[in-house]
This record gives C-alpha cells, sequence and structure tokens, in this order.
C-alpha cells in the first residue's frame, strides 16, 4: 500500500511589498554567522527556521533519524549575485577579495546542501534548476522518493534572489524578478495524526515537456496535457489556476484548459507560493499549472483538509 504523505507546515519568507530594499534582516530572522550566505540562502533558512517553529513540527524532526530526513529545493535565480561577483572579481584580478564563505555558492545545489547540513537531514538533498518549473519539480522529486522509501521526512520549498544589474535585461524578458523563500513540510499522515494535529492537506505533481515548436497544433498539446490531468486523478470540482510566461507554450496550454491566467515570475517562486495560498484555503481542490517557453508544464493538484 502507497505511503499517505501530507503536508503538516508551509511558511514563506517574501517581502511585504514590490520593489522593496532592506526588508529582510537576516541578523534577527537568524542569528549570528549567516550574514557573508547569499541571500536566497538567508531567505530559505529562515523560511524553514519559521515552518519548522510551529507547533510540534520541530519537536517531530527530532524524532525521526537523521538518515530518514530529506530536503529538495527549486531555484533558478539564487547564485546569480555570486556568480557576477566572480566574474567581476576575476577579470579585474582581485579575487584576494572573493568572500570564501560566499564563493563556495558558485554551485546553486548548496542552497539545499545548506539545509541539509543545519536540520541534518541525510536521506537526500535534491536542488532542481529547471526555469520558472524548478520549484514543483522539486516537490514532485520529492514526494516519488519518499514513496519509494527514501526517507520519512521531506523539506521542500523554493528560493530566488534578485540578480544583479548584468542580468537584469534578460530577467526582464521573462517576467518579473522574485524575490524570497517558501518552505514546506511533508510527513506521514499517520505521524501528524499521532500527534493530535490535522494535515494541512495533500499535493501531487506531475510534469509533461511540449515541444514549443508544435505549441500551435490543438493535439500536440492537448495529448500530454491528458496525460498531465489522468496522473493528477482530474477531478471536475478542482480550479484550474494557471501562472503563465505569455509564450507560445503557455498561451497554447491557456488556450487548451480555457483556464485565467496570471503573471508569473522569472523565477520558480511563484508557482510554488501558488501552491501554498491552495492548501492553506479550506476550499475545493485546485490545480496550479504552470508553462514555459522551453516547453516544461508542470501541474500540482491541491487538496486541502476539511476544517475541524
Amino acid at each position: 500500500m502507497t505511503q499517505d504523505f501530507v503536508i503538516s507546515a508551509v511558511d514563506t519568507v517574501t517581502p511585504p511589498g514590490p520593489g522593496l530594499s532592506g526588508w529582510f534582516d537576516q541578523r534577527a530572522e537568524l542569528g549570528r554567522g549567516y550574514r557573508h550566505l547569499p541571500p536566497s540562502a538567508q531567505y530559505l533558512l529562515a523560511a524553514v527556521k519559521r515552518a519548522l517553529g510551529q507547533e510540534g513540527i520541530g519537536d517531530a524532526l527530532l524524532t525521526v533519524p537523521e538518515e530518514r530526513r530529506a530536503v529538495s529545493v527549486g531555484t533558478n535565480h539564487a547564485v546569480a549575485g555570486v556568480h557576477a561577483e566572480i566574474d567581476q572579481a576575476t577579470v579585474a584580478g582581485e579575487a584576494r577579495l572573493l568572500s570564501p564563505t560566499a564563493v563556495p555558492y558558485f554551485s546553486p545545489n548548496l542552497i539545499a546542501s545548506r539545509i541539509a547540513m543545519e536540520h541534518a537531514l541525510k536521506g537526500f538533498s535534491l536542488a532542481v534548476h529547471t526555469p520558472r518549473t524548478a520549484g514543483l519539480e522539486a516537490l514532485q522529486a520529492g514526494l516519488r522518493a519518499l514513496r519509494s522509501g527514501r526517507a520519512d521526512w521531506l523539506l521542500a520549498g523554493a528560493t530566488e534572489a534578485v540578480p544583479p544589474e548584468s542580468d537584469k535585461a534578460a530577467v526582464t524578458v521573462r517576467g518579473a524578478a522574485e524575490e524570497g523563500a517558501l518552505a514546506l513540510v511533508i510527513e506521514p499522515a499517520p505521524t501528524v495524526r499521532a500527534r493530535g494535529r490535522e494535515a494541512l492537506g495533500r499535493v501531487e505533481v506531475r510534469s509533461v515537456f511540449i515541444p514549443p515548436g508544435g505549441a500551435d497544433v490543438p493535439q500536440d498539446v492537448r495529448a500530454p496535457l491528458g496525460v498531465l490531468f489522468e496522473g493528477l486523478s482530474y477531478g471536475a470540482g478542482a480550479r484550474v489556476r494557471l501562472t503563465s510566461d505569455g509564450s507560445p507554450v503557455a498561451r497554447a496550454v491557456e488556450a487548451a484548459l480555457g483556464a485565467p491566467t496570471e503573471p508569473a515570475g522569472a523565477g520558480s517562486l511563484r508557482p510554488l507560493q501558488a501552491v501554498a495560498e491552495a492548501v492553506l484555503q479550506p476550499t475545493a481542490p485546485q490545480i496550479v499549472v504552470t508553462a514555459t517557453a522551453a516547453g516544461n508544464v508542470s501541474a500540482a493538484l491541491v487538496t486541502p483538509s476539511t476544517p475541524q
């Protein structure tokens, strides 16, 4: 029998308004020792800290063997600033000015690794970087690994940081820059019930690929979407919510679904935020869909728990 995994906690760290600077106080959120980490790592560490600080969540984690805890994170622009600093220092011949604390984050995979080290998540540490769908795909991969027996407890999330000026032109083409992080805690349903808590809900994620060159051919779009929604056990009562980058693939998906769209950001954070918003609303199930210019399409069926 397949294990029933549920979302037991969700928390976010995001700016209170668009375009704000100085909104995040890493010292207040995290304490000493984090000042030189990339902002995206700080955001995610803070979101995780908030999630684990919710009633019963942190204590429950301590009962899970370290090798049965796992983390899966999606990001697109988390370390763009680090890359820019390394490039500038190297070109100027001033590599000595690079921070030994920040430089290791040239690899975006270390964002997830830092979370794993902080909380002894030794089951697996996974980072996903597919444009825009990375957050949903990280959730999908993490859930798949849980069900295959790789771990019993999962922290899934996404984090983004505003890219440097040298990269902002490219980001503007793809959408507004994103900043902040989101963390979801996923546990077996019996474990949550055993400590007298109600799960927030359940989520299933599936992904397909639609070749960009065929996005204007209806059957080339409807066939993979049919597979996508069949895998989610799509029901008539679920409201579809589509985040779109305005690309031909996204427009074709919009036409095929007949669903209203909302603009996606330049990174992978917005679709996962939509999942969090859906699970926190005690209403009918929702399907959060994200379609990208590259042809990647991910959908998450979110089923909130019935309020007690």
